[in-house]
């Protein structure tokens, strides 16, 4: 497709039809790509050692450490280049783009030098006991050789799907996904590497999407990487930051989260509560990955239209995405709530595990429908470029909220109820956040619209 016809089909085609095209591959990218993440402890699990299940929850904060730095550079120069190019500005968009994908690039080669040289000391930091720790250490120091196309996989499936070719995105990262399925039980089991060979699986298949996404920049009109264009220029960084800011609050922001909760489950309930809220936080992921991916086929139609000054398109796909959004959560978490025994018991046999994963679960779904209307504020002021707003909800869920509550509730419980358990203050902290957040995330949002989206007369009026 040329550029200009692209332009066109992004700034008139219904938005409904627009966003379920785009969204489709999107949501299948990131279908695919939590459950990779979940086989990992899926068939590991099958090792029947909690110690192991446990090692993989820990690390899974280190690997979103990683997919921070990706969407940082991934978010930022995919925002600004979907405005560029709704301004019809291709060179600057070319630009951008391969300036975050080198700047991505090289960030990862440096956490796989300084992981590897602090690996004892951060498996600890990230939640480790004493019995964790060897399997740890053998899973973080495979995932730490792959940072660097991990990073940059990353920030070129963000690229590709803010010029609206949400398609080479989803071939990319969804063939390594079941690439990395398959890779799983030949490693783990017929290799006999146990959770080295998890790793190894996943960083494999990592290469292989990183391979392919490179390729899809090659295809159709999409945009070109080239080193000549990636030389920094006055106001690159601020331009990244700008728009990649909030993706790295939230992403980081979910490792310190979940390194908390390692530390505090370990705390209360030993390895089986800190396997038990890892299984747990990796099924709701999956759902959450689902509205997260209906919110990436929703960003480049934003960016387009607000770039284009079609302020009315981007309200309308906004609107169209929250309620639409919400009815999906709604289901999933009804589901969730009914099968939660059953979906702890596929990643353990251990009994204690499956009570404590159990009623983490179904205390996450209650909050869960709420999701949609949070993921698509941030998406919408982060598309934007609104820095602020899509800054705080972003640190909101993970910072703001769920780090006090699961750190401190355990202990006002075990000081206010005695005869409870400490640990329903872990599996209590993340629908209190969520809840927290979507309250948040209301009057911000309402802010956004009336000065931002402010029509008058909105621009698509006055063309028609």
């Amino acid at each position: 497709m040329e550029q200009n016809e692209k332009y066109i089909q992004m700034t008139t085609t219904p938005v409904g039809r627009l966003i379920g095209r785009l969204a489709v591959p999107t949501v299948i990218t990131m279908l695919i790509t939590s459950i990779y993440n979940m086989a990992d402890t899926y068939f590991v699990g099958l090792l029947d050692n909690t110690s192991a299940t446990g090692a993989v929850g820990v690390v899974f904060s280190f690997m979103a450490i990683i997919q921070a730095c990706g969407f940082l550079f991934g978010q930022g120069s995919g925002n600004y280049l979907s405005r560029a190019l709704g301004q019809q500005r291709r060179e600057d968009a070319a630009h951008m783009a391969s300036f975050g994908f080198f700047a991505s690039v090289l960030t990862g080669c440096a956490i796989t030098v300084l992981g590897l040289v602090f690996l004892d000391p951060l498996a600890r930091l990230l939640g480790s006991t004493d019995t964790i720790l060897p399997y740890a250490k053998d899973y973080l120091r495979i995932i730490l050789l792959g940072a660097p196309w991990m990073t940059g996989a990353l920030t070129l499936n963000n690229q590709l799907r803010f010029q609206g070719a949400a398609f080479y995105s989803m071939i990319g990262i969804g063939s390594g996904g079941l690439l990395n399925i398959a890779l799983d039980p030949i490693f783990i089991f017929g290799l006999d590497m146990g959770v080295t060979g998890a790793a190894v699986a996943t960083v494999i298949s990592q290469a292989v999407s990183f391979l392919l996404l490179l390729f899809g920049t090659t295809r159709g009109d999409n945009l070109r990487l080239s080193v000549r264009r990636a030389r920094p220029q006055k106001g690159d960084f601020p331009e990244l930051f700008r728009g990649g800011f909030p993706s790295l609050c939230r992403q980081g922001l979910s490792s310190v989260s979940t390194i908390s909760l390692n530390w505090v489950a370990g705390t209360f309930g030993g390895d089986p509560a800190i396997a038990a809220m890892g299984i747990s936080a990796r099924i709701m992921h999956m759902a959450f990955a689902a509205i997260l991916g209906f919110g990436q086929g929703f960003q480049p139609v934003c960016g387009f239209n607000y770039g284009a000054g079609l302020y009315r398109r981007v309200k309308e796909a906004f609107w169209f995405c929250v309620k639409l959004g919400t009815a999906l959560l709604l289901t999933a978490a009804v589901a969730g709530f009914v099968f939660a025994p059953t979906l702890v018991g596929l990643f353990s046999t251990d009994a204690d595990v499956i009570a404590i994963g159990t009623l983490a679960l179904r205390l996450q779904c209650v909050s869960f429908p709420l999701m949609a209307w949070t993921v698509m504020c941030t998406m919408l002021t982060q598309t934007m470029g609104l820095v602020v707003p899509a800054s705080l909800l972003s640190l909101a869920r993970q910072g703001l909220f769920f780090i006090p509550v699961v750190i401190g509730l355990p202990y006002l419980i075990a000081w206010a109820i005695p005869a409870a358990a400490p640990i329903l203050g872990v599996q209590m902290a993340q629908p209190i956040a969520d809840i927290c957040t979507a309250a948040v995330s209301v009057p911000v949002c309402v802010r956004v619209m009336r000065r931002h989206l402010r029509e008058n007369p909105p621009k698509d009026e006055k063309t028609t």
